[in-house]
């Protein structure tokens, strides 16, 4: 397998933690988006969409989009399980992902590309190019300050995100939480249960790669 990574990118990170806590072997190309690697041509016959993570398997089928890759991953190598074991595991992990990517990785998304002068013209991943609206990273902000109150909310009564075992939902939100930084949003001081968690999990030999 060949895995389209991209250092300092939030959205391969997630991918890449995956990859390390399956222990699953393979082969990383790097993609330098600074640069525009991206929209190359060779990149583009690969993913149309000119976005990473992208996992290309040895007979040559594509697949893109994070969760997406996550799935691929967990049934080629179940252990350990990190998008749950029962239904009701599953379902939960499931849910509380995807509020991690719609509630906190999208709203630190619409501040940086908005505003940030390197993606001017590139307000929306993918191959076309939009302008930025810098009225949205307003929106943006608010959006990481509610994200954040959400997570120390559900970690209260839980040790990780998804329930008592670690998760891919835990991996998207380390990753989400790193990735406020870029917009200089950090943990509230009185969101004490998002603190224990975040020190948790970075600890992780996966949250370091």
């Amino acid at each position: 397998m060949k895995f389209y990574d991209c250092q300092p990118a939030p959205s391969p990170r997630r991918v890449r933690m995956m990859i390390a806590e399956k222990g699953i072997a393979v082969d990383k190309i790097e993609v330098d988006l600074r640069n525009g690697e991206h929209l190359k041509d060779w990149f583009r016959r690969i993913n149309p969409r000119s976005e990473v993570p992208v996992l290309e398997l040895d007979d040559g089928t594509v697949i893109t989009e994070s969760v997406a890759i996550y799935r691929y991953l967990e049934e080629i190598q179940p252990e350990p399980a990190l998008m749950g074991r029962t239904p009701k595991e599953k379902a939960v992990i499931a849910m509380w992902d995807h509020k991690v990517e719609i509630e906190g990785f999208f709203a630190v998304a619409e501040v940086l590309r908005n505003t940030a002068k390197g993606f001017a013209g590139r307000a929306i991943t993918g191959p076309q190019s939009y302008a930025q609206i810098p009225e949205l990273a307003e929106r943006g902000r608010r959006r990481v300050t509610e994200f954040m109150q959400t997570l120390d909310a559900r970690l209260a009564h839980s040790r990780y995100l998804g329930g008592d075992q670690f998760s891919v939902a835990d991996i998207s939100g380390v990753v989400v939480v790193d990735f406020a930084g870029w917009i200089k949003a950090t943990i509230p001081d009185d969101c004490l249960h998002l603190k224990r968690w975040h020190e948790e999990v970075s600890a992780r030999p996966s949250a370091k790669l």
